[in-house]
């Protein structure tokens, strides 16, 4: 039998407004999700992703440049969008653009992940900030100047991942992948 300590730190009449507050959390959360399922459906059907993917192959034909402007577009993407149906939609489009480029799916699964989860945590709605400053009680706008490091080195991370593809692949080929 596993052994669970309780430390009595919340009584049973604070129970209520926990509950309320962590329902209002999940709330803001679900909100923001169901926005942005809405917003993929309407890109969908209007063709957005697939023009855009046209577009940036007529760009240009060097792969460093077409790898930044992914980047930058899934770094935009992920600031408005919840990383499920981002990559729903983007993974059809920019996989075949990858693939030409020489990427494997795995890498480019690695960067398109890590590309939403920064955007995950940028404003102006960055649903994981979001979720933080209402659970700290904060406003964003006290968060943000002391976020701009780790946000510089998140990118630089992301720059290294995208362009140096031996350090993200080397664990998955140690298992075989």
């Amino acid at each position: 039998m596993l052994a669970v300590p309780i430390y009595r730190e919340v009584r049973v009449r604070d129970l209520p407004g926990i509950l309320l507050k962590s329902t209002e959390t999940t709330a803001i959360v679900m909100f923001l999700i169901a926005t942005t399922t809405a917003l993929s459906w309407i890109l969908s059907y209007e063709n957005v992703p697939q023009d855009l993917a046209a577009f940036l192959i007529s760009l240009t034909e060097s792969r460093v440049m077409i790898l930044l402007l992914i980047n930058v577009l899934l770094l935009a993407v992920g600031t408005f969008m919840d990383i499920t149906p981002a990559v729903l939609i983007f993974t059809p489009i920019f996989l075949p653009v990858a693939a030409q480029l020489g990427i494997t799916p795995l890498h480019f699964g690695i960067m398109m992940v890590l590309n939403l989860c920064i955007g995950l945590c940028t404003p102006p709605v960055g649903s994981v900030l979001f979720v933080g400053c209402g659970v700290a009680e904060t406003s964003m706008t006290s968060v943000i100047r002391p976020l701009l490091p780790m946000y510089v080195a998140m990118v630089l991370a992301l720059m290294v991942v995208t362009y140096v593809p031996c350090l993200s692949l080397w664990l998955p080929a140690v298992f075989g992948y």
